[in-house]
């Protein structure tokens, strides 16, 4: 029956899952790790699972979770020592160049996505759980362990965030002219 369950959430989440990690980490084959360290562990911690949310909240806690695993292990790799990685203030930045999917998309988008790279980690996931993968506000505190006024305030000063560098980047690009 496990085995079954596992399957279903697979089938129906893994698609969404990729997308929200590679938005994440800009690396096919990284994002794709990740992916299966998700599933690894809710085939682990499945039985534990109490149904408080929904199963694809829980699937999204999961992710964010490795995902945060991922940059705390290549913060501490990146520096040879330890230094804590401060999730709420640190950037998401992944050096690696982005995969092909990203080449091919439109130059707005393209300039959003490089402009999130300067949000911090907290701004940048609930864009990327907002707008990207469509989560609801209540969807989106859930799987973060925010109150829903959290998820609204950083969302309005990610938004802020973002139309500032963009402004930026435009009146840069302008005076280059």
């Amino acid at each position: 029956m496990k085995e079954s369950i596992f399957h279903r959430l697979y089938d129906v989440y893994h698609q969404d899952v990729f997308n929200f990690l590679i938005y994440l980490v800009k690396n096919r084959s990284v994002a794709e790790d990740l992916s299966h360290e998700v599933y690894v562990r809710v085939l682990k911690a499945y039985s534990r699972f109490e149904g408080k949310s929904s199963e694809k909240t829980w699937l999204f806690s999961i992710a964010k979770n490795v995902a945060i695993d991922h940059f705390r292990k290549n913060a501490v790799q990146n520096r040879h020592s330890f230094t804590a990685f401060e999730w709420e203030t640190e950037q998401l930045y992944s050096p690696l160049q982005t995969p092909e999917q990203f080449t091919e998309l439109s130059d707005q988008l393209r300039e959003v996505l490089e402009a999130l790279e300067q949000c911090t980690g907290d701004q940048k996931m609930v864009i990327v759980m907002r707008y990207f993968q469509e989560l609801s506000i209540t969807e989106t505190a859930e799987i973060l362990g925010w109150s829903e006024g959290k998820v609204k305030t950083t969302q309005h000063r990610a938004i802020k965030q973002l139309k500032d560098l963009l402004i930026s980047n435009e009146d840069k690009e302008a005076n280059s002219l």
